[in-house]
């Protein structure tokens, strides 16, 4: 239940208790969402050491149901849906015929007959629609992300306190697994995944328990040195651990192949949109690669300022900025391949400044193995 309209920015179900957090509060993605509560460094380095609580309501959520569920996410992404069992997850790319993201997503498989896209919310309703447009057979797709609250809980310490308030055995859950439980009554999908480099949970219970849920959390992690996390301290994460945000990194505009994302793509398992231009790529050689960069000048680099290599423009800045944790200035591009080896001196106009930087592996920053 939502009293949301397609024309005015959406309220997520904790609105009100963002507020009453002293949250600073933006138009995004069509919603109102909190930027930062107490500053983004402060809960950057706060979700690196102990945990973060992150109100991600405004993501996107289809559903496919019936037999022919399993053929139609098969042939709408890239990853092998099939290898999953009922309780597994997969991160995935959607593509245009011409190999170039749609969006990138998690795929659950909640049942035999029964998938749970999880999509970025800008793209929402593009993706909706493009779904639509390509199902075939005995299967039926559904927005439902207006009735979902979606909360992420990451941080070495986020299984500590989410112990506090659910029985559930979720320490036992590998990586991209996730069961169904309850919380203080409320049914709730709860998966050990997340976009931070921190390890921790993403849930997705009813709209009108989330604030329930998010109280409880909040409550059980006092003593634990628990935050609630905006946007902003969201988006540094995934850039320090390296992770692909669609519109920077990866776009209509980029292949998985160019992205570094071969990994989740799998010719073998059968056709899927967009596999013969990527097979079609692949033969024929890539002209740019996605690499990362770590400034060795003074400077932040900014998404869409120009990088130079050997005196000529070669691309421009995909993701930017501090990686806050490891107190660096680092950023992704993409250049022809000749230029991504890890060593390799570029630059970036700063300002209309040359500023030295060199190429470095992703991710930058990998969380210490417990």
């Amino acid at each position: 239940m939502t009293a949301n309209t397609p024309r005015e920015n959406k309220k997520t179900p904790l609105y009100e208790s963002h507020v009453e957090l002293g949250a600073k509060m933006i138009p995004f993605a069509g919603w109102i969402m909190p930027i930062q509560y107490a500053g983004i460094t402060k809960e950057h380095k706060t979700v690196r050491s102990q945990a973060g609580l992150f109100d991600v309501s405004h993501m996107g959520e289809i559903e496919l149901r019936g037999p022919d569920a399993l053929n139609n996410v098969q042939k709408l992404v890239t990853n092998n849906v099939g290898r999953l069992t009922e309780g597994g997850a997969l991160y995935t790319g959607m593509l245009y015929p011409n190999g170039t993201f749609v969006d990138d997503l998690l795929v659950y498989r909640l049942a035999d007959d029964r998938y749970l896209l999880v999509v970025n919310a800008a793209n929402t309703e593009k993706d909706f629609q493009w779904v639509q447009d390509n199902l075939s057979g005995n299967v039926s797709a559904e927005n439902i992300s207006d009735t979902i609250c979606q909360l992420a809980l990451q941080g070495p310490k986020s299984f500590d306190i989410f112990s506090k308030i659910c029985p559930e055995p979720v320490r036992d859950l590998k990586p991209f697994t996730f069961l169904q439980g309850t919380i203080g009554g409320c049914k709730t999908i709860i998966s050990r995944t997340g976009y931070t480099g921190e390890d921790g949970l993403e849930l997705y219970l009813a709209w009108d328990d989330g604030l329930t849920v998010w109280q409880a959390l909040l409550e059980a992690g006092q003593t634990t040195g628990l935050e609630a996390v905006g946007l902003g301290a969201r988006d540094t994460l995934r850039m320090e651990a390296g992770l692909m945000l669609y519109g920077n990194d990866i776009s209509a505009e980029t292949t998985p192949l160019e992205a570094g994302l071969k990994w989740t793509v799998k010719f073998k398992k059968g056709d899927f949109i967009g596999r013969d231009a990527l097979l079609e790529q692949k033969h024929a050689g890539l002209q740019r690669k996605l690499a990362g960069f770590r400034m060795r000048g003074k400077g932040i680099p900014r998404p869409s300022y120009p990088v130079f290599v050997q005196g000529q423009k070669m691309g421009e800045v995909a993701s930017g900025g501090l990686a806050i944790w490891l107190k660096q200035r680092v950023g992704t591009t993409y250049l022809p391949p000749e230029f991504v080896e890890p060593g390799t001196s570029i630059e970036i106009d700063i300002r209309n400044k040359a500023v030295e930087a060199e190429i470095v592996t992703l991710p930058f920053y990998k969380r210490p193995e417990l």
